[in-house]
């Protein structure tokens, strides 16, 4: 990655952090970063042509040009929210220096395997309540008050919050933001559509999961993104299971992806989770031939996220938020496992 003393190296998860990636590559060799337009790039082992970037990153260019898109703009912050000294925090909290990801999987025993699963249901239930909120007129820091308010109510600490500097406590995606959008003074209006990524720190264990919400009334070609989104992170559960290869996750999303010929974002992946927030192995969603095969009671995220445009991605000023390069729409899922002798756990349910 080409960095500016602004844009250090990044572990890009689905939750990007001022934190360092480990990998057999040197990291400039990995990703590239524009200082002048904001254009993260990744650079690939195998060389892609120019009929690959007619493939995949001009994708639907005629429904694009046909629609009217809201570009988002950043609005107010609100001041940081405070979190009761009882309540145990992250060691990144306490930290200057920026959390890397922590090498080794996340394998639990029978005692972390029930912390995972009370720290993955009650990221659940928060999720499933910032969703209740979602309807014009609502501002997305409005969302992340009442997150806040909900995590520690329940003795937890919201994840996201002081994370790399990262300023909320719940991060939400409104329409061409790919990912880590920041809450803010915006209000949600009637057609958009929203991720709301919820994480949560629940006695020493970290519960990470997120979805795509509709805003009141949403046209049929971000029902169709949303939809297609959700049935490949579904898809993807469904192969898992121990000594199954990482990269089918990939293979597997990016082949449903292609019957709707949208984009698979490629600079953002899943991660080992647990007693850290980001952890081995690092989780493709797109065709790949890495190695590492699944292990009996590891955890991880799978967050896909798809694009109706172009999968070049965006970084703002703000350092975090993430929008598609042509502004159109993109939606994310995610959902924290648990690998079983039978397959995989969803545990990030209600």
């Amino acid at each position: 990655m080409a960095v500016t003393s602004s844009f250090q190296p990044r572990i890009l998860s689905s939750f990007v952090g001022d934190c360092f990636i480990q990998s057999r590559q040197p990291l400039h060799q990995l990703f590239g970063y524009n200082p002048g337009t904001g254009h993260l790039s990744m650079q690939f082992s195998r060389t892609f042509s120019g009929l690959t970037d007619l493939l995949f990153n001009r994708r639907n260019q005629d429904d694009l040009s046909r629609s009217k898109l809201r570009r988002l703009r950043p609005g107010k912050l609100s001041p940081r929210r405070t979190v009761p000294d009882h309540i145990q925090r992250p060691p990144y909290v306490k930290s200057r220096q920026p959390p890397g990801i922590a090498s080794g999987p996340e394998v639990h025993d029978q005692i972390g395997i029930e912390c995972m699963r009370a720290s993955g249901r009650l990221a659940a239930q928060v999720l499933q309540y910032a969703g209740s909120l979602v309807k014009p007129g609502t501002k997305t820091d409005e969302i992340d008050e009442a997150v806040h308010q909900m995590i520690i109510e329940n003795g937890a600490y919201p994840s996201p919050l002081g994370y790399g500097g990262f300023p909320k406590s719940v991060c939400t995606s409104v329409n061409e933001c790919i990912c880590h959008g920041i809450p803010d003074s915006r209000a949600l209006q009637d057609g958009d559509i929203i991720n709301i990524d919820v994480t949560v720190y629940l006695n020493g264990y970290h519960g990470d999961t997120s979805a795509t919400f509709f805003c009141g009334e949403v046209d049929n070609d971000a029902k169709s993104l949303v939809e297609a989104t959700k049935e490949c992170l579904d898809k993807a559960i469904s192969i898992c299971a121990p000594g199954v290869e990482f990269n089918k996750i990939g293979k597997t999303i990016h082949a449903h992806a292609d019957k709707y010929r949208y984009g698979v974002i490629r600079q953002f992946v899943g991660h080992g989770v647990g007693r850290v927030f980001h952890a081995d192995p690092v989780v493709l969603h797109y065709r790949n031939n890495e190695g590492g095969r699944m292990l009996l009671n590891q955890t991880f995220t799978i967050e896909p996220m798809l694009t109706i445009g172009s999968i070049n991605p965006l970084l703002w000023d703000d350092n975090w938020t993430v929008v598609t390069e042509d502004g159109s729409l993109s939606a994310q899922f995610e959902h924290t496992i648990l690998i079983t002798k039978n397959g995989a756990e969803i545990l990030t349910k209600c």
